[in-house]
């Protein structure tokens, strides 16, 4: 049998502090939020392996981000209390639960109507039932509720998300994985007026969204 607040306090000690991972606030969340309540059922032993983990094989393939790509994210975003924050293809809840504990305001938007269902059950299970779970084009994001102060896109992206950066706030960030591959890069973005400063963060690799693919040009 695992102990699960163990392998929290593991993973905090040996896959965040170890990759930059330093904002006590974030540290004392991901080491309380219980992440085996957020993957399928019978995999809950997997929730803490420092791998992409999936957590919907339906109609829409989506993994939870590994702890140390993830708790990097979510650093660079500087989440503070009262803070509007979407959180795209958020499979089963895991990153917008972490968010709803910095105190942000979540919308967690999923594109499958079935997971979204799951994921407002595992939100109410770890005690982040205040998180609000809706359904639509991940790539549209949920304009009913911007301006936000901050994205999260759980899994890569071949282009600049377009749509979704112009659902910041002045001074809003969002934060991806951008690229595949050896080229691909955790990537913040900063909204100041219609410009939006990009910065690279670290490499990191995940699972490209399906609809933040580049369809192929014509080639002559």
């Amino acid at each position: 049998m695992v102990d699960f607040s163990q392998a929290r306090r593991m993973m905090v000690d040996s896959q965040l502090r170890t990759f930059d991972v330093n904002d006590i606030p974030l540290l004392d969340v991901m080491g309380s939020v219980p992440r085996e309540k957020f993957v399928l059922p019978g995999r809950e032993e997997l929730a803490y392996i420092d791998q992409d983990i999936l957590v919907g094989d339906g109609a829409s393939r989506r993994y939870m981000l590994s702890p140390m790509n993830l708790g990097r994210m979510i650093q660079a975003l500087g989440v503070d209390a009262g803070e509007k924050a979407l959180d795209v293809a958020s499979g089963r809840g895991y990153a917008a639960a972490v968010l709803a504990e910095l105190g942000a305001q979540v919308t967690a938007l999923e594109s499958d109507e079935a997971l979204a269902a799951e994921a407002e059950k595992s939100l109410a299970a770890a005690g982040a039932g205040q998180v609000q779970v809706v359904t639509g084009p991940l790539d549209k994001g949920w304009a009913t509720n911007a301006p936000y102060d901050v994205i999260l896109i759980n899994g890569g992206v071949d282009l600049r998300p377009d749509a979704l950066l112009q659902q910041l706030a002045e001074g809003g960030r969002l934060v991806c994985v951008k690229g595949r591959g050896r080229a691909a890069r955790a990537t913040l973005y900063v909204r100041s007026g219609d410009a939006f400063g990009e910065r690279v963060l670290f490499d990191a690799a995940a699972p490209v969204l399906a609809p933040f693919v580049q369809e192929p040009g014509f080639t002559f």
